[in-house]
């Protein structure tokens, strides 16, 4: 009878001993888990077919497309003079933004109500800490925003990581000085991204210092990524701004000169508030958000028909 109502749930708590969580796009955690009726145990499926599944490989297509869309001077062979650049942004960013949609709809996918009012007031405190950090600026690029964005990806899984960076700038983005705007959907995949990719790291002893090293890279790569969207129309300075018929390493290496040049200093204090923040109050929040992965339990299991009992 315990075998048939763990199976009425496609998102349920723990029946068994085995509370280790399943991430579908946890590339480096065990495969599904099912159950053997005929056997009653439970058992797990090959790693490679839990990946490789349809769901998995469009989240990951969807997110090398939206990666296409932040590399755009890189591959565009034309982009468009001064006057036509603001129609040519708004362009790349609504095509942007609907890849990132489809994205947020996919992540979504097989999560409770209870896990989405959670993912909710966890979004809700993140984007009261950025509109905190608008208001008293710290000093450079340093923002509370991105702890809670790592540390939920890291704990939570990929998709739901994804959803609380993705949907933070989102929802604080109206509430900040910048607004909604063309760079919205830069913003909102990169943060996405930070939360995705937390969910990759290994759970070892040591984790706050893999945690620390993670927040520190993000910390120069959100930057690096996000002037993407404006730097072939907003730069005129010579060899930093774009230009036609530059190959795609010439192109890079004007783009590595921009950056280092305008905003390396500032996305380097981004990155020591990360490491600075992770190593603080990393370990205390992976307590809290443990619990509640524990008894919330996020695991994805197929459906299976209840046995007759």
């Amino acid at each position: 009878m315990g075998g048939a109502a763990c199976s009425r749930a496609h998102l349920s708590r723990a029946c068994g001993t085995d509370r280790r969580r399943a991430d579908p796009l946890d590339l480096g955690r065990p495969g599904a888990r099912t159950v053997d009726r005929a056997r009653g145990r439970r058992m797990t499926a090959p790693s490679w077919m839990r990946r490789f599944t349809p769901a998995n490989l469009a989240f990951l297509l969807m997110n090398l497309v939206g990666l296409a869309f932040f590399l755009y001077p890189f591959w565009a062979p034309v982009i468009p003079a001064a006057s036509q650049s603001r129609a040519a942004l708004l362009l790349f960013s609504g095509a942007a933004g609907l890849v990132l949609l489809a994205l947020i709809a996919e992540a979504q996918q097989g999560l409770t109500l209870h896990t989405i009012a959670i993912l909710g007031a966890l979004v809700g405190l993140n984007t009261v800490l950025r509109v905190i950090d608008n208001v008293v600026p710290l000093p450079g690029g340093f923002s509370p925003v991105y702890l809670l964005i790592i540390l939920v990806g890291y704990t939570l899984g990929s998709r739901l990581g994804f959803m609380m960076g993705a949907l933070t700038m989102l929802v604080s983005g109206p509430l900040t000085a910048g607004g909604i705007g063309p760079w919205t959907p830069y913003q909102m995949m990169a943060a996405g991204w930070v939360g995705l990719g937390a969910a990759w790291l290994p759970h070892t002893r040591g984790r706050l210092l893999t945690l620390a090293a993670y927040g520190a890279l993000w910390g120069w790569a959100y930057g690096a990524l996000t002037n993407l969207y404006f730097w072939p129309y907003a730069i005129q300075a010579p060899d930093l701004a774009w230009q036609p018929g530059l190959d795609a390493l010439q192109t890079l290496a004007r783009y590595g000169r921009f950056y280092l040049v305008t905003s390396l200093a500032w996305d380097t204090t981004a990155a020591i508030g990360n490491v600075i923040l992770l190593a603080f109050l990393g370990s205390s929040l992976l307590k809290v958000l443990e619990r509640f992965q524990r008894r919330a339990h996020v695991v994805w299991e197929p459906v299976a028909p209840a046995q007759q009992v």
